[in-house]
């Protein structure tokens, strides 16, 4: 009997034992990397280390570059007929970091666009060629773009005035959404409950998308219109570039209101670009004068770091171990290397003829 309790009871201390371990893990889990069920993540930081894929909007090409080394690898040209001139500009990844979406926005820019595209190219992200094209016609110059954790793909086209939501598997438009403004940028929360759409300088307003119900709801006020614009990785807040001064409104998302200003420090003109990094921590913004504030992201109104880029930089890619960034100097042909703890640029290389967007993947 002895024998028989002391297995029963060395046996019961071990299946306690291992209870223990597992709730133990579970709840570094969660501390570390956040409770997947109440913690969004947002697709549309990606980072990684398979490699660094450039959209060079001047040359018209798509550009690959090795993750580590930054040596370019590949590339491809977008096949100039029967639309000679037609560019790619911005770009979005696959959850499952096999795919990007290119939008073909025109041989124009914003406010001159004479002849609009009206396709996202499909890149396979593995054998880095351009493998099919979603037509998003009778809509015009397709822009933003935002993905959600199924894949589905979020576009503005501006000239549409329209958002669309696109099953980018069937290559098939599931909804078009008059959101009244030539909406250029959109953030979608990490949630996909709701989508901002910057107007730029058309509508003096962001204009707010019920994702669920897919319909405009609202309209937070922007007297001078509004740039760049993206959500904050935990979904609390969204980020609005003024387009003529140099501030951030801060938007919430519970009230759709703008609830803070955070003025961005050296800045004489409207702020270009604003970037969140993949966890958070900081908030990058870009001014067309290749001026690049760097910001708390836990504290928006501490101290700003402040360096200078090239000229009109346009587009940042995060490393995966977070310690740099790389900026597309759209108007010199290159692209630099942004030491994020020293706020120093440590290198600068070629990268095709005007780089607008890029992502690590």
């Amino acid at each position: 009997m002895l024998f028989k309790d002391r297995r029963h009871f060395l046996h019961q201390t071990f299946r306690r034992a291992v209870f223990m371990s597992a709730v133990i893990l579970a709840v570094v889990a969660v501390v570390s990397f956040g409770d997947p069920k109440t913690t969004p993540v947002d697709y549309n930081l990606p980072t990684g280390t398979n490699g660094l894929v450039m959209v060079d909007k001047v040359g018209g090409f798509v550009r690959f570059f090795d993750s580590a080394t930054l040596a370019e690898l590949t590339d491809f040209a977008f096949d100039p007929s029967p639309d000679p001139g037609i560019k790619p500009h911005e770009i979005a990844i696959s959850p499952d970091h096999k795919f990007a979406y290119v939008s073909v926005y025109g041989d124009g820019v914003y406010g001159n666009n004479p002849h609009p595209g009206h396709t996202i190219a499909v890149v396979d992200l593995k054998t880095k060629k351009m493998v099919g094209s979603i037509d998003v016609s009778p809509n015009v110059a397709p822009h933003g773009l935002q993905v959600d954790s199924r894949g589905t793909l979020y576009v503005t086209c501006d000239l549409s005035r329209k958002v669309l939501i696109i099953d980018p598997q069937k290559r098939h438009i599931e909804s078009t959404i008059d959101v009244e403004g030539t909406g250029h940028w959109i953030a979608l929360l990490p949630d996909a409950s709701k989508l901002y759409v910057a107007n730029k300088n058309d509508k003096p307003f962001i204009s707010v998308v019920d994702v669920r119900q897919r319909k405009m709801i609202g309209k937070v006020p922007m007297p001078n219109g509004t740039q760049g614009i993206v959500a904050s990785p935990d979904g609390s807040k969204v980020l609005a570039a003024d387009n003529s001064e140099p501030y951030l409104a801060v938007i919430s998302p519970k009230t759709d209101s703008v609830i803070d200003r955070i003025q961005i420090t050296g800045g004489e003109h409207g702020i270009y670009k604003v970037f969140y990094s993949p966890n958070g921590a900081l908030v990058l913004t870009l001014m067309n004068d290749g001026q690049v504030n760097i910001l708390d992201g836990s504290d928006l109104h501490a101290p700003q770091r402040i360096l200078k880029v090239g000229r009109n930089a346009m587009g940042f890619a995060f490393s995966a171990d977070g310690k740099t960034a790389i900026v597309g100097n759209h108007s010199d042909g290159t692209a630099s290397v942004i030491d994020l703890s020293t706020a120093t640029i440590v290198r600068t290389f070629p990268a095709g003829k005007g780089v607008e967007t890029l992502e690590f993947y």
